[in-house]
């Protein structure tokens, strides 16, 4: 793939900057390119570590300068809060839990960024995930996990397509990452210390409660237990997630956890942790990346980004909806959530928890 022109999105922090510095060092043409996602007068208005934060920016200007390489900054506003705080929004009010990296992930970075790609003149989109991408001489076209187990990112990538997987690199996937922290220093990046952000990008004080009741206001509804009983005042059911312990902000002597959202009536259900517990769900909206030739299979599934996988038994009841059993009850299978399928390293698709 020498003399191929790539685009790599660059957040300024050291994975992406080490992606870039990577593929100028395999002989490809690199573009640095950073997408500001919020408009100018807000991007890190809030705090440092935002999204497409100046110093952010700044980050990634000064790793290009050190690699020799083009660098843009692409404004990506409109198409960020359409895609992807529309659907954030969207999906708390409507009672389920989203996680909007995924969404960004298919329609921003391999959506309207790929889509730039080729008015570039460039071959393919590059990041700083940790996954793999498995080609073989008959073109084949897989998303495989990261080499560093602790890092993997392929459950955020289970929405990409065959065609948005083939036009797309993540060389850092057979790192890990102390080596690539290793990399950034001996290169001298100077972002090789810069701590990750673990935060949602575009919450200004890291809380969706905040930046939701802002959109919104306050609304008033009971908590209540199984059987209906009032057990105390909420000011909105979207402050609730499944599976939630902390800041119910009710005493009854013994741990309770949410255990169902009613939008309808406004009502937060909670319950003991084995009504927590299940061992069904449908999966919508499904994604294969590998098109299974049985309607039953086996599959490793992971319910959430930092879930175990768990062994399951999948029963394709249409094109995209499967029915997902696992052997042992999982704690908070939460709608709204993504559901992905692996086999072995390889994962085979992955939808939405219904």
């Amino acid at each position: 793939m020498k003399n191929k022109r790539v685009v790599v999105a660059m957040s300024g922090g050291v994975d992406s900057s080490v992606a870039a510095a990577l593929l100028v060092r395999e002989g490809f043409e690199v573009i640095g390119v950073t997408m500001r996602l919020w408009p100018k007068e807000l991007c890190g208005k809030h705090k440092a570590r935002s999204c497409c934060s100046l110093k952010d920016i700044e980050d990634a200007r000064r790793v290009a300068n050190r690699l020799g390489i083009k660098f843009f900054v692409m404004n990506f506003e409109r198409e960020f809060k359409r895609e992807v705080i529309n659907y954030f929004v969207s999906e708390y009010l409507s009672g389920r839990t989203p996680n909007p990296c995924i969404l960004c992930n298919n329609r921003i970075k391999f959506g309207t960024l790929l889509k730039k790609v080729a008015q570039l003149g460039a071959d393919f989109v590059a990041t700083g995930h940790y996954a793999r991408i498995y080609r073989d001489a008959g073109k084949k076209i897989l998303l495989m996990e990261g080499l560093d187990k602790t890092k993997d990112q392929s459950y955020v990538l289970f929405g990409l397509t065959r065609f948005q997987l083939s036009n797309s690199l993540f060389p850092l996937g057979g790192f890990k990452k102390d080596r690539v922290r290793k990399i950034a220093k001996e290169l001298g990046l100077p972002v090789f210390d810069k701590l990750d952000s673990q935060e949602v990008c575009f919450l200004p004080d890291n809380s969706y409660r905040n930046f939701i009741s802002k959109m919104v206001g306050p609304s008033l509804g009971r908590i209540e237990d199984a059987d209906g009983r009032f057990l105390g005042w909420h000011d909105g059911f979207w402050n609730f997630t499944i599976g939630q312990r902390r800041g119910l902000g009710i005493a009854c002597g013994r741990p309770l956890y949410v255990i169902d959202i009613n939008r309808e009536n406004n009502t937060v259900v909670v319950g003991e942790q084995t009504e927590v517990k299940k061992k069904r769900f449908l999966a919508e909206r499904v994604n294969w990346i590998i098109q299974p030739d049985k309607k039953i299979l086996e599959a490793n599934v992971k319910i959430r980004y930092n879930h175990k996988k768990s062994k399951a038994e999948l029963n394709r009841i249409s094109k995209d909806l499967v029915e997902v059993e696992f052997e042992e009850p999982q704690e908070a299978i939460t709608p709204g959530q993504a559901a992905v399928f692996y086999d072995g390293e390889f994962v085979l698709g992955g939808g939405w928890i219904k």
